[in-house]
């Protein structure tokens, strides 16, 4: 593969034509944060953790920055989001070519701003994807389109969820994300758990059991 992205892998029980799940975790972590679910998800999956392109300080890798002012107001540089958006796109394209993988059944599973990252994806090339596992995160309207053809996302399939007491990424933010999928026809559930900034064991459990149903 030609990809920037580097990654770890799990192959399929599948020789050929089996479905792929991409994770992509949050800021500051790496590949190996979610590839500890691995172990856990059905046989069938091959699946492909990716490291996100920007190397921090002095460890930790992010999709995209976060900027602070002097008052700790944050924002994203949204270019960089939307240069890492297509980086997934492209690489999605280039596993599913060179591990012969079903393109017809690729889920994304992201935690936080891969979770950003997974919903703009999906939003933006909803033919590269099916299924769009949201951790902690949000839809951020910024790095997707202003306008959308509902017939090219009805296939695209989203399970969200988010900790009531993230102080990282508040839960309202997370809340709107139900009525945004509602308005475009796209079916989704969403869950919220008693946890802060992370994934509780429940959690896991539910999203798991949601994926195969669906692969």
């Amino acid at each position: 593969m030609n990809s920037p992205l580097q990654y770890i892998s799990r192959p399929s029980t599948l020789k050929t034509n089996a479905p792929l799940l991409i994770m992509c975790h949050g800021y500051g972590s790496d590949e190996n944060d979610l590839f500890s679910f691995a172990s856990e998800l059905p046989e069938e999956l091959f699946i492909i953790s990716l490291r996100a392109p920007l190397k921090m300080q002095p460890f930790g890798n992010a999709w995209y920055t976060i900027n602070f002012d002097a008052d700790q107001n944050k924002w994203s540089d949204n270019e960089q989001a939307i240069a890492s958006r297509k980086l997934i796109a492209q690489f999605i394209d280039e596993a599913c070519d060179s591990y012969s993988l079903d393109k017809s059944n690729v889920t994304l599973l992201g935690f936080s701003q891969g979770t950003i990252l997974s919903y703009a994806v999906a939003l933006t090339y909803p033919d590269k994807v099916k299924n769009i596992i949201a951790l902690s995160g949000y839809v951020n309207k910024d790095i997707i389109p202003s306008e959308f053809n509902k017939q090219q996302l009805n296939h695209l399939e989203f399970y969200c969820s988010h900790g009531t007491q993230d102080q990282v990424i508040p839960v309202e933010w997370a809340r709107k994300s139900p009525n945004f999928l509602k308005q475009l026809d796209i079916k989704h559930v969403y869950s919220e758990y008693p946890v802060g900034h992370g994934v509780s064991p429940q959690n896991f459990y539910d999203f798991k059991n949601w994926l195969i149903q669906r692969i």
